[in-house]
């Protein structure tokens, strides 16, 4: 179960630097936008509008990012499923895919994963499924071997 709770953690961390990247960029746009603010001619708004949009764009993103944490939150790593569930370890002829956020390959001294979302086309596909299960996914067809 190491394996699980090291690719969960890669999971928080993932999530974490994103939050934190998004603040980050939030606090910038603001003070961009306030030092504009103080040039006092009214009919030159020096680039707020774009500025305003980018703010809008990150604060959205930010507000996903914090949802992907709580999702992570709900994962219980010692949970033992033999269906497919949140927080899954699912080992294929093709691939490895842990079911929690999507983050993209997460590679582990033992095991390369590809953390993806339920919702996602393949996570969905892997839904409940069990070993020894056959799914295809973009013309290829692989079994799943393992469901941790």
């Amino acid at each position: 179960m190491k394996i699980k709770s090291d690719v969960l953690q890669a999971c928080f961390d993932y999530a974490n630097k994103r939050i934190t990247n998004y603040k980050n960029e939030i606090e910038t746009i603001k003070d961009s936008i306030e030092s504009n603010d103080k040039g006092g001619d009214p009919d030159d708004d020096s680039g707020n509008g774009k500025l305003f949009n980018d703010l809008e764009k990150n604060s959205q993103h930010l507000t996903d990012a914090q949802k992907m944490l709580e999702s992570l939150k709900t994962i219980r790593p010692n949970l033992v499923s033999e269906n497919v569930v949140l927080g899954s370890l699912v080992k294929t002829t093709a691939n490895n895919f842990y079911i929690s956020i999507s983050a993209g390959k997460i590679e582990n001294e033992h095991l390369n994963v590809f953390a993806i979302s339920p919702g996602s086309p393949i996570g969905m596909l892997l839904k409940n499924k069990t070993k020894g299960d056959q799914i295809e996914f973009n013309g290829n067809s692989f079994t799943i071997t393992e469901v941790i």
